[in-house]
């Protein structure tokens, strides 16, 4: 037997149960992976409301998107998989085969070998972040010091890590924040320039000061509703938003009026498109790998919890934060 955490209704974490299942045997194609750790991601929230890029083809559902674990077993046709070494899942539309599990069936394509030098709880936190950040501010918008890049909610760790790629690749890098005492650390991750919510200056303005008047190429937006009508008169010319993330709660109105002005393109963001592309998948891995390698990129935990600490988890990540990073469950903790 082996342990999972699942739902049964869309009523969000509080809902979750953790629930025992025989352990699955991979069929053909698939590889098994005892897990080690997992990590929570704001798509998971969602999901579990109903309100996501997919949903549950039934219930009980196994939850989560993102962890690390040895393979221990390989079905029929799977090649170049190695069983005793360390894998990461890669972020997917999993539907009912969620991860936040013991042990978990997963599709060998939807698996990369774990980064080296980095702990099991690390690689469990390496792949949402960085694909996440890394199609939108390398592929789409090309980041260079000639372009401006807006991140909402700089502190998340997709916002996060849109501003570490972003610094990377020598952009002008501008990001917002409910809190001040976040201004620090935003500004030691890549940001060039803080706007902090709470303090009420007009966000378009301090966009086109933050930019010489130019206004941002992309706007990496995970708030929505009425969000984007606080900046979108500060976009520029052929600009990008890429809105990938429900933080609010609402659905965003796209400001129409504005992108007409500026032939801006308005695109509802997923990586796991991206991940099904086999080329763009290649490049987003590449590209993490060697970051990783070379020090300019390393994942940022918070905090560790029990197996049995999910839910407990879950109201830590909902809750204000000073301190910054991944929140991380480690099975065997």
């Amino acid at each position: 037997m082996t342990r999972a955490w699942v739902i049964n209704a869309y009523d969000g974490y509080q809902g979750l149960t953790l629930e025992d299942f025989e352990e699955e045997v991979p069929g053909p194609g698939q590889v098994r992976l005892k897990i080690e750790a997992f990590a929570l991601n704001w798509g998971d929230a969602d999901l579990m409301l109903d309100r996501y890029s997919f949903s549950f083809k039934s219930f009980p559902a196994k939850i989560g998107m993102e962890a690390a674990g040895i393979v221990d077993m390989v079905g029929p046709g799977v090649k170049g998989i190695e069983v005793g070494e360390r894998y990461c899942t890669l972020p997917y539309f999993y539907y009912n085969d969620g991860t936040s599990a013991e042990s978990a069936v997963v599709d060998a394509r939807y698996i990369t070998k774990a980064p080296e030098n980095l702990s099991a709880v690390e690689c469990a936190s390496v792949w949402m972040q960085y694909l996440t950040a890394y199609f939108p501010v390398v592929e789409v918008t090309k980041a260079a010091p000639d372009k401006s890049i807006l991140v909402t909610a700089g502190s998340s760790t997709a916002g996060t890590a849109a501003l570490q790629i972003g610094r990377m690749m020598g952009a002008n890098m501008i990001t917002t924040t409910r809190f001040d005492y976040n201004r620090e650390f935003l500004h030691s991750v890549g940001a060039d320039h803080v706007y902090v919510a709470t303090e009420g200056a007009d966000l378009a303005e301090f966009i086109r000061e933050a930019t010489d008047g130019k206004g941002f190429d992309l706007a990496f937006d995970a708030i929505g509703a009425g969000y984007m009508n606080r900046y979108s008169s500060a976009m520029a010319q052929d600009s990008e938003i890429m809105f990938y993330g429900l933080l609010d709660g609402k659905w965003p109105e796209a400001p129409l009026f504005d992108m007409f002005q500026t032939n801006t393109v308005f695109r509802a963001y997923s990586l796991f498109n991206y991940v099904e592309n086999p080329e763009m998948i290649e490049k987003g891995k590449t590209f993490v790998y060697e970051a990783l390698k070379s020090g300019d990129l390393k994942p940022v935990i918070d905090k560790v919890y029990p197996m049995e600490g999910y839910k407990e988890a879950w109201e830590y990540l909902r809750a204000p934060r000073k301190t910054h990073g991944k929140v991380v469950v480690e099975v065997n903790k």
